[in-house]
């Protein structure tokens, strides 16, 4: 009788144990679920950050682009990618181009850079779909994709050279500097944010980013923001003051 009184004393604890690791997970559950919720809707005080906006997905599916603006865009990004067959195609890059400048927003441009194309390329279609207009936001050069699946194979330094000049290339005929959208992944391998002089677009959910060791100009604070504009979640940007 002793002996499984013992036993019993032993396995008290470990029963509370794993009451409270499943207590814990619990409440980690309901956090992350609040979490998720919570972000659908989450912006960045207007008081601190007065300047909102948005960058749409490609491909993304219909947007009203005065909804948009009446949920408190005041300006948007598009993305224009190399190769894209839908650019020209209803829903596609020039179709929301027109219609978000119908409806009242400042629009700019977002070229996704591909590693493993050449700058002639790539600025080729930038020239060809966005016209020269004084009234446009600076262009931004979308820098997430790295050079692994390139074939024939590509290196950092022929990256960084194609880069440089299909910046000057841009710049040319935008007439304005470029802003570099500029991932995480592309920094720690490139350096980008202390090679080039140029202002930067950072991306961190919620939290100000700090992972180019300089300031930068615009945020993507919420990638996945729920807006009556869209039926597909949009990435919701703000200006730094």
């Amino acid at each position: 009788m002793a002996r499984g009184g013992k036993s019993r004393a032993r396995g008290a604890p470990r029963r509370w144990l794993w009451r409270l690791a499943a207590l814990a997970a619990l409440f980690g559950l309901a956090f992350a679920a609040w979490l998720w919720w919570d972000m659908r809707s989450w912006r960045p005080d207007p008081g601190l950050y007065p300047e909102q906006g948005a960058f749409l997905p490609a491909g993304g599916g219909e947007v009203r682009f005065a909804t948009l603006k009446a949920v408190g865009a005041q300006f948007v990004y598009l993305p224009l990618a190399p190769g894209d067959p839908r650019a020209e195609a209803p829903g596609g890059f020039a179709d929301r181009f027109v219609r978000a400048r119908a409806a009242g927003l400042r629009v700019g441009v977002v070229l996704e850079f591909d590693p493993c194309l050449g700058a002639d390329a790539q600025s080729g279609v930038f020239a060809q779909m966005v016209p020269r207009d004084a009234d446009l936001l600076p262009p931004a050069l979308g820098l997430s994709s790295l050079a692994e699946s390139c074939a024939p194979k590509v290196s950092d330094a022929a990256v960084e050279s194609e880069l440089m000049t299909l910046i000057n290339q841009i710049e040319t005929h935008a007439g304005k500097p470029v802003i570099l959208k500029l991932s995480r992944g592309f920094q720690e391998r490139h350096g980008t944010a202390t090679a080039l002089a140029r202002d930067l677009w950072l991306s961190r959910d919620r939290a100000r980013p700090d992972y180019a060791g300089r300031p930068w100009l615009l945020w993507s604070a919420n990638g996945a923001l729920v807006t009556e504009a869209s039926a597909s979640p949009v990435e919701w940007v703000v200006v730094q003051k």
